[in-house]
């Protein structure tokens, strides 16, 4: 990897929380940022905090995540002022405990903003991030996984249960890490690598708060964490692992049955309306 200083890191959800604070720290060691929301309010804000740092080089990008087609209008911001993405960081993150609720495209919103819009994200910017190899993808997970029904993706044929759909969210971003990983393998590809992290349990943020009515850890632990796989050299070659903090974990066994993990990808290029092509 360039030295950090070189590198332009891409980190959805990054107005407050885990992204913000792994913006700052990244922001503070020369990294150019960019920074995104679905608030322009807090984007500002964000904005605001991360330029007082002396030297600190922040773009910001305003989306909606439950909406595919804001998906793709970021992505092709990005790559219009964007020479170079060095890392993807898929991070932004809602936990819906409220009832079933569904996105602008009518999938249920959880698995709509955790997964699939980072599905479509990465496959919508894998061609710049490519180019600016050797580079990194990480995908913000949880240690909080439950295996994903793929007869109902959309939480439609049982009571719904908010915390038994977040839990399958982020057992199908594990899952894209692991297949993408191998795909890009198989492809050749050899100096983009993809990882999957659980930062730390129930930090202490906004959503965790809101939808667990409490934290356990500091928001500053998972971005350590977060930061280790974004710029650790140590970690350069490492791909399709799945880290618990700072030591490499053991997800659900579903994420290691590549049957299921191709039937999730394609059911996912389904739902998108697009494949996700990797050219070697």
């Amino acid at each position: 990897m360039r030295p950090l200083d070189e590198q332009t890191i891409l980190i959805t959800g990054s107005t407050d929380g885990l992204g913000l604070a792994s913006a700052e720290r990244l922001a503070r060691r020369g990294a150019e940022v960019l920074v995104h929301g679905r608030s322009e309010q807090k984007l500002e804000r964000a904005l605001a905090k991360l330029g007082a740092t002396r030297g600190a080089r922040v773009r910001g990008f305003l989306a909606d995540l439950s909406s595919l087609e804001r998906v793709r209008s970021l992505a092709r911001d990005v790559a219009r002022s964007a020479d170079r993405i060095d890392v993807l960081v898929n991070n932004a993150g809602v936990a819906v405990m409220d009832g079933r609720r569904e996105s602008q495209d009518g999938f249920e919103l959880t698995f709509a903003v955790n997964y699939l819009s980072h599905f479509l994200l990465t496959a919508e910017l894998l061609p710049l991030v490519r180019r600016s190899a050797p580079a990194r993808i990480v995908n913000v997970a949880s240690i909080g996984q439950a295996e994903v029904d793929l007869e109902d993706l959309m939480a439609e044929a049982r009571e719904y249960d908010g915390f038994l759909a977040y839990r399958q969210s982020k057992l199908a971003q594990i899952m894209f890490t692991f297949e993408l990983a191998e795909r890009l393998r198989e492809g050749g590809v050899d100096d983009l690598t993809v990882n999957a992290l659980h930062p730390a349990t129930l930090m202490d943020t906004q959503m965790v708060r809101g939808s667990f009515g409490r934290a356990m850890n500091e928001v500053d632990e998972g971005a350590e964490a977060l930061t280790r796989l974004v710029a650790d050299p140590e970690l350069d070659g490492v791909s399709g692992r799945y880290f618990d903090q700072l030591e490499e974990g053991a997800p659900h066994e579903q994420a290691h049955d590549s049957d299921t993990r191709r039937r999730l990808w394609a059911l996912s290029e389904e739902l998108v309306g697009e494949r996700f092509e990797i050219e070697g």
